[in-house]
């Protein structure tokens, strides 16, 4: 049992302290890994179980950092697209909800990818409050779709992403492109 320093990709936390000892379980055969963390940013220190006894606590501390962002976003889908809320009453409307809101999460990465460095770690919520959530009129005739959006103070950026610009047909609307006009 003994403490040691265990270096870790992002550099806010190089040296967290650590734990790392091999205890038993009752009915269970075989021994298992116990690793306590400190200074991770947390009040209290963050306890690792596994069964993982040859991997070096660096490869599992970052491989727990990387499943916590994965429960994150997975939390973040709950919260804004109330995946708790599921209104399916039978198993095949469930999964189309599931379905749809991991479209819609997929959709949301992809605007923060294109809107660049600034916000490509923003959450849906914010996306959606920030670029989504506006009135706009929209115009639809044989020749074009013309959407006006109202005044916003991020429309700067979707303007620099491109989307003023955009040329992209809709299958569905008989391969017309919608214009995007900024006010």
């Amino acid at each position: 049992m003994a403490h040691r320093p265990a270096h870790q990709r992002r550099p806010r936390y190089r040296t967290p302290r650590i734990l790392d000892q091999t205890v038993r379980i009752k009915d269970y055969p075989q021994p298992i890994r116990q690793i306590a963390i400190r200074d991770l940013d947390h009040d209290k220190p963050t306890l690792l179980l596994t069964n993982q006894l040859d991997a070096s606590p660096r490869e599992l501390i970052d491989r727990y950092a990387r499943r916590m962002l994965i429960e994150n976003t997975i939390a973040d889908a709950v919260n804004f697209f109330h995946m708790d809320a599921l209104s399916a009453a039978v198993p095949l409307r469930i999964d189309l909800d599931v379905q749809l809101t991991l479209m819609a999460s997929a959709l949301y990465r992809l605007l923060a990818n294109r809107l660049g460095d600034r916000f490509r770690t923003a959450e849906p919520a914010s996306l959606f409050r920030k670029f989504a959530e506006a009135s706009a009129t929209i115009d639809i005739n044989d020749e074009r779709i013309e959407v006006k959006l109202g005044r916003r103070g991020h429309d700067p950026h979707l303007i620099e992403a491109g989307y003023g610009d955009s040329t992209t047909s809709i299958p569905w609307l008989h391969n017309r492109a919608p214009k995007i006009n900024f006010a």
